[in-house]
C-alpha cells in the first residue's frame, strides 16, 4: 500500500483530480501556482522540501478543438511539461504515473492492445503521445491510457458512430488507484467494455433525453473507434 503522504498529484483541480481527492485525500495536490509543470526549478524546490516517492501526472491541456487553435500551449504543457515531470522523477528517483489517452490510436479498428501501433489523428493526441515518449524513457514509469467523463453526461447530444471504453470519472479513478497499488510499470489500458459514446451517455442516466450526433458533424477530426483491450489491467488487479 502506497503512503498517500508521499504522492504528488498534478492537475488536482481537474476532473480526475477532483475524483481522486475523494478516494485518496492524503495525497498532495499542489495548485499550478506552486507546482507548475512548465517550471522545472519550482517543481524541484517543492520536491526537495518534502519526502515524496511518486508523482501521478494528470495535468494537461485537454480540449481537442482549442488545441487545434493553440498548438503551442499544448507543446508547453503536454509535451515539455511532461518531459519536465519525467526529468524531475529521474532526478529524485520517484515513481511516475502518466495519465495518457485512448486518442493516441488512429481509431480504425478498436479493441487496441498496449503494443498496437499508435497514430493520432489530431493535435491533442499528438501532444499526449509526446508526453508518452518522455515517460517511456524512464524505467520507473506507468503509462495509463484511458478515457473518462463526468459522472453526469454534460451534453445534449452524443456520438452514435464513435466507439470507446469510456467510463465515469469516479469509476475510472477507482480503477487507476487499484492499478497503482499493483506496482505495475510500462503501459496499461484502463477502461470498460466497448460501446458507442451514445450508449455510454445513456448508461450514465437512462432517463435523460440525449440526442444523436455524428463525428462527421464536427469541424475537427476525432478517431472513430478507440476502444481498449484492458486484459492486462484485469490480470494485474486480479493478481493483486
Amino acid at each position: 500500500m502506497h503512503d498517500q503522504n508521499k504522492i504528488i498529484f498534478t492537475g488536482g483541480s481537474g476532473l480526475l483530480g477532483t475524483a481522486f481527492k475523494k478516494i485518496m485525500p492524503g495525497i498532495s495536490y499542489p495548485p499550478s501556482s506552486q507546482f507548475n509543470v512548465t517550471d522545472f526549478g519550482q517543481m524541484d524546490d517543492y520536491v526537495r522540501n518534502g519526502s515524496y516517492g511518486m508523482i501521478i501526472h494528470a495535468a494537461a491541456f485537454t480540449s481537442p478543438p482549442k488545441i487545434e487553435q493553440e498548438p503551442l500551449k499544448a507543446i508547453d504543457v503536454n509535451i515539455i511539461g511532461t518531459a519536465n515531470i519525467v526529468r524531475l522523477c529521474m532526478t529524485h528517483a520517484l515513481s511516475l504515473v502518466y495519465i495518457s489517452t485512448d486518442y493516441v490510436f488512429r481509431g480504425d479498428k478498436g479493441s487496441y492492445r498496449e503494443d498496437d501501433e499508435v497514430l493520432p489523428v489530431n493535435r491533442y493526441a499528438w501532444s499526449k503521445l509526446g508526453g508518452e515518449c518522455a515517460a517511456r524513457m524512464y524505467d520507473k514509469s506507468l503509462i495509463i491510457r484511458t478515457t473518462f467523463g463526468p459522472d453526469v453526461f454534460p451534453y445534449e447530444k452524443a456520438f452514435t458512430d464513435q466507439w470507446t471504453s469510456r467510463e465515469s470519472v469516479t469509476k475510472t479513478a477507482a480503477m487507476i488507484a487499484r492499478l497503482i497499488e499493483t506496482g505495475a510499470t510500462g503501459t496499461v489500458h484502463v477502461g470498460g467494455p466497448r460501446k458507442t459514446v451514445f450508449e455510454y451517455a445513456k448508461a450514465l442516466d437512462p432517463t435523460k433525453d440525449i440526442k444523436e450526433l455524428s463525428i462527421n458533424d464536427l469541424n475537427f477530426r476525432v478517431p472513430a473507434d478507440t476502444s481498449l483491450d484492458c486484459s492486462r489491467f484485469n490480470a494485474l488487479v486480479k493478481k493483486n
